[in-house]
């Protein structure tokens, strides 16, 4: 008799087919238009960005059809898939976009997914693409894809990440197809092939990190999703067991998977409800925040100033030490990967943002000093509690001889159990969208998104995030 496991293509692709509306919870689609408004600001805070940039330079090379915007200061149209790729890489250039959770203590938080940008970026392009898409289907088919990867996501075994695999990258190709293949009304037959397609097409490693490509990860995720939606659409054809067997994606890059994850868990319950998705206040990985927030909190309450501090000390298990790698940033990538910088902007500036996260201030004489008076500890105690919570302390020994010590609090600041507020959110969009659009034209996009099940035509939202000049 054949394992369960061999059914996940089929049931993946059967619940996008059959996904309508009105099956939506107005919770899920709550949420969905908070990451939606989330990753519209991300998009445009990263369309500046140097790998945005040289993608989006590289693109123009390639093709003239102009199916849809991507996004920037001086938006262009592109063909869908090349505008898919230079949106994906801007939205995730800021490392600020949001994160499903995990549920288990051997599920480590990185080797989960940035749900959004991916499904999101394929989205946009292909209802410009097609033309005439409403608000409604649109985020019915966000949300199958969203539904889709982050279930696969939770099922891989965590040797998937573990190995060296960027999940956000690989499994964000499947939630782009979905998304794609779900606006394009294909059959859950072409679906199981746009699977199969995907399975091939998913790529990212996580020796990246910290460069110009991780980024792309996201982008290559929107541009392959799309791109195999488009392919099973015009007859292209690949194995509809992709998922599955002993060749499958989950054997193949993961080493097997949970069934109990994934089989007959499709939309029982969203993932985007139950356990959550965590909106980032920071834009760098969000294994970093709580311990952030815990620095300052400390600065906070002791009104603390780098000269009054002689040495901090973050500790910590491996979840979080082995991926924030460096030791001190040299320049805006790393730093977003690195302990010392964003604890350093924490006491130095009192916030990280977009001002922040940039090469000048990350080389500036007093992050520099700053940060080599950081350092990080494992802590094995902390280590031995598992990974299902975000776990570390913060030390901070004073020149007046004094201790100050914060534990990082487990219902982390953006997660579902202490989740950011809408004037958060907002605020956080105006930090992302500042350089392009007016007090007006924000105010426009908010309305719109909080609204979009009543959007007629999804250009109407993307005209408003074109800057007016």
């Amino acid at each position: 008799m054949k394992s369960p496991d061999i059914f996940v293509t089929h049931e993946a692709a059967s619940f996008t087919a059959g996904l309508k509306f009105h099956d939506l919870s107005a919770e899920a689609l709550r949420i969905a238009k908070r990451c939606v408004l989330d990753g519209l600001g991300l998009i445009l805070a990263g369309s500046d960005q140097t790998c945005t940039t040289i993608i989006r330079r590289q693109s123009l090379n390639l093709g003239n059809n102009p199916e849809a915007t991507a996004l920037g200061a001086a938006p262009i149209k592109l063909p869908a898939p090349l505008a898919a790729l230079i949106n994906g890489t801007a939205g995730h250039a800021m490392d600020w976009d949001d994160t499903q959770l995990s549920v288990t203590p051997d599920r480590i938080y990185g080797l989960l997914t940035h749900p959004t940008i991916p499904p999101l970026s394929a989205g946009l392009a292909m209802a410009e693409k097609i033309g005439g898409v409403s608000g409604r289907d649109f985020l019915t088919a966000f949300l199958a894809g969203f539904e889709v990867g982050c279930k696969i996501a939770e099922a891989i075994r965590p040797d998937h990440y573990k190995r060296g695999f960027h999940t956000s990258g690989t499994v964000g190709t499947f939630a782009a197809a979905m998304t794609t293949g779900k606006l394009l009304g294909l059959s859950e037959a072409q679906l199981r092939h746009t699977l199969g397609t995907a399975a091939s097409l998913a790529a990212g490693i996580r020796v990246n990190f910290g460069t110009m490509m991780k980024p792309v990860h996201v982008g290559r995720a929107a541009f392959n999703g799309l791109s195999a939606a488009l392919w099973a659409g015009d007859g292209f054809e690949a194995s509809p067991d992709g998922l599955d067997g002993p060749w499958g994606f989950f054997q193949v890059l993961g080493g097997g998977l949970d069934p109990k994850k994934i089989v007959g868990r499709f939309g029982r319950p969203h993932t985007i409800v139950d356990p959550g998705v965590s909106i980032k206040p920071y834009p760098c990985g969000v294994l970093t925040h709580p311990s952030m927030d815990a620095m300052l909190a400390l600065v906070k309450e002791y009104d603390l100033k780098p000269g009054d501090v002689s040495e901090v000390v973050l500790l910590a298990g491996y979840n979080i030490l082995n991926p924030i790698r460096y030791p001190i940033a040299e320049n805006e990538l790393q730093a977003k990967f690195c302990m010392p910088f964003l604890l350093s902007a924490m006491l130095i500036s009192r916030r990280a943002g977009v001002k922040e996260f940039t090469d000048e201030y990350v080389k500036s004489a007093p992050v520099q000093a700053m940060m080599r008076r950081v350092r990080t500890e494992f802590d094995p105690a902390i280590e031995a509690k598992g990974y299902e919570k975000i776990r570390s302390r913060v030390e901070v020994a004073l020149k007046d001889g004094r201790k100050l010590v914060r534990d990082s609090g487990e219902a982390y600041r953006g997660g579902p159990d202490n989740p950011l507020s809408d004037q958060d959110l907002q605020a956080k969009f105006r930090d992302c969208s500042e350089k392009l659009l007016d007090g007006k034209a924000r105010q426009e996009v908010y309305a719109a998104v909080a609204g979009l099940e009543n959007l007629r035509d999804m250009t109407e939202l993307i005209s408003r995030l074109n800057p007016r000049h």
